[in-house]
Formats: C-alpha cells, structure tokens, sequence
C-alpha cells in the first residue's frame, strides 16, 4: 500500500473532479520541471483569471501543485511526490486485480 490514506485520495479525486482542474493538472505534468506561469495556464485554457485563480487555490490545498513568485510571475509546477502517491494509489491500491485489466506505472 502507498503512502496515501484514503482521506488524502478522496480529496485529490474531488478536486481533480473540475474539469478546468484535471485540465490544469495535466497541463502543469506536460509542462515538467519548468512548470508554467499563471498567465500561461489562463491562455491555454482560455478562462478568466478570478476562475483561475479559484481552481489553483483548490490544487494547492489538495497538495497536487506548488506555487513561487519569480520575479511579477507566479510559477506553478506539479507536486512530483503528492500526484505520483495519487495516481499509484488510484490504480494499484484501488484497482489491482480487476478482472480483465492489466494497469501498469
């Protein structure tokens, strides 16, 4: 079993549950090492910046992103740790053993 109890994923799985959320959350995994800026995540996802602003408050209290000023901009990056602990628990703890299905990491 990993790390992750089943508070810490449940609240994961309900804010990944906005689509505007999962959105940035797949953006900021593509996105690496570098992360992205605030204004690039608006852009890409075409969204006002109070929505926006919202949705990343949502991910960093849920632990999933991270958040520092560099400089006028806010860069966001994936937490590496906290999503891999999610996903590993999401398909291995949770779904091992489903018939017919073979998961892999």
């Amino acid at each position: 079993m990993t790390d992750m109890v089943f508070e810490d994923a449940a609240r994961c799985m309900a804010e990944l549950g906005h689509p505007h959320r999962l959105q940035i959350f797949q953006l900021l995994i593509k996105a690496g090492d570098g992360g992205l800026s605030v204004g690039e995540i608006q852009r890409d996802l075409g969204i006002p910046k109070s929505t926006l602003a919202h949705h990343i408050a949502q991910l960093l209290a849920a632990g999933l992103m991270t958040q520092e000023r560099e400089g006028r901009v806010q860069r966001c990056r994936i937490a590496a740790g906290r999503a891999k602990a999610f996903v590993t628990f999401f398909v291995t703890d949770c779904c091992e053993g489903l018939p017919g299905v073979e998961l892999a990491i």
